[in-house]
């Protein structure tokens, strides 16, 4: 069984009494320790569908199942809760998941309403430290830190919630680009111990470090499959306001001018070779 199993599921607005609907029908599968990158241009809907998933929006119609639980049919606090424990999500702001004056603190906010014990609280504080890299930054205030170490902190409060599944929406979006590739590199590890991720990118080259990548467009899954599959759709990405990584564009165009190329890039080497076998060093 898939670890989340979304069936029909739609989702509409209602404001100004005029109603919108940002997903349509939409059905997904994630399974247990998978990377999905989730890609579509502002209002594609997303960050809703996260939101669905976690719990943060009421499901209106159709059906989500995580990990056995199906999401809409949690009622209170405590069944809440226990979504929380399996599914953890880190936003685009981190101002927005920062809520002490102590980073330590902060860390331990979450597992402090999930009820967990003061020494157990400890040391998941400790370990998701380590784990971000932020372990001596224990009693600075988070206000005084940069983009990146505040969106670390953020992750390590996820951390210490010890879920099952982390959701990124758009977690990058804000950084420059160390902090980017710093944040990038703790979600690669983050995957590579286990954790299932799903990670809300424009950015697409991130996108590559996924196993699946997911284009939604008007709430509607548009394309779907390996990096290499979805990024060798290079009109259709373009057609829906997406664009390819720099690189396979780049081949696009080559291919385009009318030169015989491959349909994606899979590295700089790669491409360097392809472009060197057509006009030389």
């Amino acid at each position: 069984m898939s670890f989340i199993e979304i069936k029909n599921l739609s989702h509409a607005y209602n404001e100004d009494d005029h109603r919108e609907e940002t997903i349509h029908d939409l059905s997904l599968s994630i399974e247990r320790g998978e990377f999905v990158a989730l890609l579509g241009h502002n209002g594609s809907g997303k960050s809703t569908l996260a939101k669905l998933i976690t719990g943060i929006l009421d499901i209106q119609s159709g059906q989500i199942i995580a990990d056995g639980t199906d999401v809409s049919k949690i009622s209170g606090e405590e069944e809440l809760f226990a979504l929380r424990r399996k599914i953890g999500m880190v936003f685009q702001n981190p101002d927005d998941q920062l809520v002490a004056t102590v980073v330590e603190e902060d860390i331990a906010f979450g597992p402090e309403n999930l009820g967990v014990e003061p020494q157990e609280i400890r040391r998941r504080v400790r370990n998701s430290l380590r784990a971000v890299g932020m372990l001596k930054y224990a009693r600075h205030a988070p206000h005084k830190l940069s983009g990146g170490q505040k969106q670390r902190i953020a992750i390590a409060g996820v951390l210490a919630m010890m879920p099952e599944c982390i959701i990124f929406d758009e977690a990058t979006a804000m950084l420059d680009p160390k902090g980017r590739a710093d944040v990038m590199s703790l979600i690669s590890r983050i995957h590579k111990a286990g954790i299932t991720v799903v990670h809300i990118t424009h950015n697409m080259n991130e996108a590559l470090a996924a196993d699946r990548v997911v284009v939604i467009n008007e709430g509607r899954i548009f394309l779907e499959g390996t990096p290499s599959y979805v990024f060798s759709h290079v009109d259709e990405l373009h057609s829906v306001g997406l664009e390819a990584p720099p690189l396979t564009e780049l081949l696009h165009a080559l291919a385009a001018a009318g030169y015989s190329v491959p349909a994606f890039s899979s590295g700089v080497s790669d491409t360097v070779d392809v472009v060197e076998s057509l006009f030389g060093k």
